[in-house]
Formats: C-alpha cells, structure tokens, sequence
C-alpha cells in the first residue's frame, strides 16, 4: 500500500481501491492492552485447580461479575487460550496405553435422573501406608456425585446400607450398572435390589467401557483429588474427599452438560414438564396387536449369563404337559430379574416373534 503511494502518487482512497483492501483495514493500529491483571488472575486459577484446562478456566473467568452485576473480565476462549500458553500453564498430556481395536457398541444412554445409577472402587492409601477404598456412586444423566465413601473394608452389607440410605432421601433408582466385584455380587446387594425393584446390571468381564460414566469420574475424582492430597488419617481423608464432592456437585463445571455444574443441570432438569409416558405395546395398530390371552408364562433364569427357555402355554395345557418351545432369551451377563429381547433359534424375525408371544 505505502510502496503503490509513493510509486504512483495516488491518494488512500484510489490506492484501495486498486489493491481491494479497505481503507479501514489500513488505519487500523494495534492498541496496547493492559493483561497484567488477567494474566495473574489466570495464573491464581491454575494454581488452585492444577488439573483445570484452559476451557474451564474460562468458565471461571466468565463467572466472577462486578458489585454492579456487569462482568469482571471481556475476555473470550481464544484469548484465553493465547494467555494460558504465553503462561505455560499448560498440562502436561499423560499418553495412553494402545488398546487393540474392536467394534464398539454404543451405551445406553439415560433419559431421565434416577434412571440409572453407577458405582465402583477406587484404592488409594495414607501417609503411614495403610490402603483404603472409596465407594463411588454418580447418578449416570445428572451426573451428581451421589455419595463418596472412603473406609479401609467396605463389604456388601456396607453397600447396601449406603443405598438404603440414599433410597432415604432421594428415592429409588431404576437400575444401577456395576462391574462383576464380589460387594456387588453379593447375596445382601442382590436381596436389596429385588426387594426394592431395582434392576443389576452386570458388564462383561474385562471390559469397563461399559460402565463409561463411573470410570470417567473414577478418574476425574483420582486425577484432582486423590493425587493432589496427601492423606494423614482417615479422618482427614474423608473431610477432603467430601469437600471434594461438593465442589464437584456445585462449582465444578462439566463439559458433557453444556459446562454447567451438575446441581445447576439437575434443577433445569427438574423444572421442565415430564414428558408422556408411551407403552412397550402401543394400541395405534389395532386391538389385534394387544395381548388377548397371554395363558401362563413361566422363566428359567440364571446368573450368569446362560440360555434362558421361556414356557407360554394355556392353563390347561400348562398342568399336563411341560413342553418349551422354540424361544430363547439370553442375558449379556446382565440382572436376573431383567427381561431381555428375544432371540429365534430358527429363520423368524423379530416382529413374528412378538406377533406369535402378544396374540393367542
């Protein structure tokens, strides 16, 4: 632009004009920004939470308003990102270990809170080197820490007094997914489950990323608490642990909900209207697809995981003779006392098989 002026002896306007920039553009002179305060506010931010990216400091950043109400700090993500790196605020990246790869199969997402819940163990020891255990329970759509249990034994009897007392004060939950552990295997967590109703979900052996919610809290809960915290007794390691717990529940906030805090997700949750609750077998085909004369159904089940037979005959028929037929359900190492689709040994299809079970 200077060297086309000077050349040609043409004013700003006509030498924008030849070179297609605005004249706006060639104006423009960078202002010298004041980021001392920013740049140490950031830094404090980091120190207090070292496992924060630059994402959720922003969010931090974002929160804290003036004693009028207008924002403390016009910043953006990107800016952020600029002065977090000048910085080197940086985390350092910790590399994962390569895993064979193999067909993923999607999880199940919940729909609504106390639909499904999810627990499991995390270890950690003390300053005299005494290990104790953690029991972690999170509501799998809220994703609410429910409740942290830290105690050196925490057998099944144990567990099923924490769930009583969460049933207490927050009601029931549906389901509630958990590995194959002895404590969730057990005969008191089992009574416990059939007698309020609430279904056990078991994953596969050797395979945690089918209870994905729980394992990334697992590591979150490890990652910024657990390893930040040097623990002197029991005592002082439930008080951090709970602390912790809170925060994460009130301030903490979460990627997957739009970056709001899980109670701040749980009220706008509890505030919409409940949607209508539609039947398995809807009446908009007819009153032929309806069960008429569903007879006698009797179930074989096991616990782990096998071939299941399933008997449906008439009253009459069902006291002479005890004839399965050609209808198998199969449990993918899940709760006993879950129904699962059906699966036809021979060539029918699906809706053949729920024609034949619905109509006599």
């Amino acid at each position: 632009m200077r060297v086309v002026r000077e050349e040609a002896g043409l004013s700003e306007r006509r030498a924008c004009g030849l070179i297609g920039m605005h004249r706006g553009s060639w104006r423009y002179r960078r202002k010298e920004r004041n980021e001392a305060a920013l740049r140490a506010r950031l830094r404090e931010l980091a120190g207090e939470r070292p496992r924060f990216g630059y994402r959720r400091l922003y969010i931090f950043l974002r929160r804290e308003k003036t004693e009028d109400g207008t924002p403390r700090w016009r910043v953006n993500h990107k800016r952020v990102y600029r002065l977090y790196r000048e910085e080197g605020l940086a985390m350092q990246r910790r590399r994962r270990k390569k895993f064979r790869a193999e067909a993923r199969v999607p999880l199940a997402l919940p729909t609504r809170a106390n639909e499904m819940w999810t627990m499991d163990y995390t270890h950690d020891e003390l300053a005299d080197g005494r290990k104790f255990r953690t029991l972690n329970l999170m509501d799998g759509y809220t994703r609410e820490a429910l409740r942290i249990e830290p105690d050196t034994s925490l057998p099944g009897l144990r567990v099923v007094r924490i769930l009583e007392s969460l049933r207490e004060g927050r009601g029931r939950p549906a389901a509630i997914q958990v590995d194959n552990g002895t404590e969730f295997t057990s005969r008191v967590v089992d009574q416990w489950a059939y007698q309020n109703q609430v279904a056990l979900h078991f994953i596969e052996r050797g395979k945690p990323t089918q209870n994905a919610f729980i394992e990334s809290f697992n590591g979150k809960f490890r990652d910024e608490c657990l390893n930040q915290n040097w623990f002197v007794d029991l005592r002082h390691a439930r008080e951090v642990i709970e602390s912790w717990r809170m925060d994460y529940n009130t301030v903490r906030p979460h990627s997957s909900l739009r970056y709001l805090t899980p109670e701040e997700f749980a009220a706008t949750v509890a505030a919409r209207p409940a949607p209508p609750r539609r039947s398995s077998l809807s009446t908009q085909h007819g009153p032929d697809r309806m069960c008429r004369n569903p007879g006698v159904l009797t179930y074989d089940w096991t616990k782990n995981g096998e071939q299941v037979h399933r008997n449906r005959q008439s009253p009459d028929e069902f006291q002479q003779s005890g004839r399965k037929d050609n209808i198998q359900y199969r449990l993918n190492s899940q709760s006993r006392y879950q129904r699962r689709r059906p699966v036809a040994t021979g060539q029918a299809s699906h809706k053949e098989i729920l024609h034949w079970l619905c109509l006599s």
